[in-house]
């Protein structure tokens, strides 16, 4: 029989304190097999606008193939370690923590192009670790200025990168040389046409995940179709090692010339507005807004990709908006995965002879994917400008005349040709010359007593402390 409670006894006391907080979906660990998965998607969705940069450079920069091959790997290797450090994180150092890639940015290739014709591949890299530095330096600064970057000036910069880059898509279809008797040919053309063809039939009757892969499919097509048309040469790839890395400094100490330096201190700076428009795009997606801390911390990362890719012959890295885009559709907002991609990536870097597969790809079709690609950087330019105000202000002037600046070098080469080497270096680089022309232009307009808007934006407040969330103006 059961006894009656004790009265006497003392009554049970709930635990102390408050209840444990539920895990962030971003600090939330996924089983393996979907944290594999996911990363592999993520890697699938990028992969062709990363190595598409040395591509490009190594062709521009007259590298034979094997060497674009070391450089893909490079970029690879730099790209996945960027991507982990940005997920995971090193303490209140370095990495914002939410679940981004990082991979090559296109802002590099122009002023990389014109630094290694005039001073050489060594002076390529010493002015990347320059930048990577400077990057370093300036990214608590920038995070707190944050204001002067707005999508006024970044959606311009964004445009005038893909209008630029689409000569680049031209020169890798009809080819280089005007006077060849292959220039131009219509099977090249052909070729190209139909990889954009796939690209645009597999994003209109695909959905979710493979309407992701559109370019890497046609990618994969397009050389199936080239090997027959004598188009592809992958015999080299049966020389390279199945693994292996390149050694640091491979094309020898790294020089300074200090035109070289500004120019890519100035793309840091370019680099640093899209990856800043990027990861605050993400912290919105998957509820983590950031702080300027976190900002600080992102932009850091982009500053030791400079260091890390002069080091081990890369290239300078910035936020994927297509990965970012990624996030937005699957709605996945654990960083693990995205470190799970980084993995995945240097883990590609360490097979030299699948780098030198991807350097062999043909011209018109990684001309093909890179024309819609390019395209879309234009595009995501232009949709970043819906977001500025027009109406009474002298907005409109401001992306016409950055626009302007930003295009004379690429519609005439030889513009500056009278100027001393660093201007032509400087002013010769459609992105570098917009990014100078869209930021000078809105602090005279936005940012200075009288600039001539009838409604001022406001000011945020100087008190605004470093850990509330960040929200740039739109002007």
């Amino acid at each position: 029989m059961p006894q009656p409670p004790d009265a006497s006894a003392p009554a049970p006391v709930p635990p102390s304190g408050p209840a444990p907080a539920a895990r962030h979906p971003v600090d939330q660990v996924l089983p393996p097999t979907r944290l594999g998965l996911l990363g592999l998607q993520h890697v699938l969705v990028m992969y062709t606008g990363c190595v598409t940069v040395p591509l490009v450079f190594g062709a521009a920069a007259g590298l034979d193939t094997s060497t674009v091959g070391l450089l893909i790997n490079a970029d690879l290797l730099v790209a996945g370690l960027v991507t982990m450090l940005q997920a995971l994180g090193v303490g209140r150092v370095l990495g914002v923590r939410l679940p981004v890639v990082a991979g090559a940015t296109f802002t590099a290739v122009t002023p990389m192009i014109l630094i290694a014709g005039e001073y050489g591949m060594q002076a390529v890299y010493g002015s990347m670790i320059a930048a990577g530095v400077f990057g370093l330096l300036v990214a608590v600064p920038f995070a707190r200025a944050v204001r002067f970057f707005p999508p006024l000036v970044s959606g311009s910069v964004i445009t005038v990168i893909g209008l630029s880059l689409i000569g680049v898509a031209a020169g890798l279809i009809a080819g280089h040389d005007p006077t060849a008797k292959d220039y131009a040919a219509p099977s090249h053309l052909a070729l190209a046409g139909g990889v954009v063809l796939l690209v645009i039939l597999i994003s209109r009757f695909t959905r979710g995940f493979l309407s992701q892969l559109g370019v890497l499919l046609g990618l994969v097509a397009g050389t199936l179709v080239a090997i027959p048309m004598g188009l592809t040469d992958f015999s080299i790839a049966a020389d390279a090692d199945w693994f292996g890395l390149a050694a640091p400094f491979h094309f020898g100490a790294p020089e300074f010339p200090v035109a070289a330096v500004i120019s890519l201190c100035v793309v840091m700076l370019v680099t640093f507005t899209e990856s800043t428009a990027d990861m605050l795009a993400v912290g919105d997606m998957t509820g983590r807004p950031l702080t300027r801390k976190d900002l600080a911390r992102g932009l850091a990362a982009d500053g030791l990709s400079g260091v890390l890719g002069g080091v081990m012959n890369g290239f300078l890295d910035a936020v994927f908006a297509q990965n970012v885009g990624l996030v937005g559709m699957t709605k996945v907002r654990s960083r693990y995965v995205a470190a799970v991609a980084g993995g995945i990536l240097v883990v590609l870097a360490l097979v030299p002879r699948f780098g030198e597969i991807v350097a062999a790809l043909p011209g018109p079709v990684v001309g093909g994917a890179g024309l819609v690609m390019f395209a879309t950087v234009t595009s995501v330019g232009i949709a970043t400008l819906r977001k500025v105000e027009y109406e009474g202000t002298h907005n409109l002037l401001v992306v016409a005349v950055a626009v302007g600046v930003g295009m004379l070098p690429v519609v005439a080469p030889s513009f500056y040709h009278a100027f001393p080497t660093w201007v032509q270096i400087i002013g010769g680089s459609a992105i570098t010359s917009a990014t100078v022309a869209a930021f000078l232009l809105n602090l005279l307009f936005n940012h200075t007593p009288g600039g001539g808007r009838r409604t001022p934006a406001p000011e945020p407040d100087a008190r605004h402390d470093e850990t509330e969330p960040v929200t740039p103006a739109t002007g």
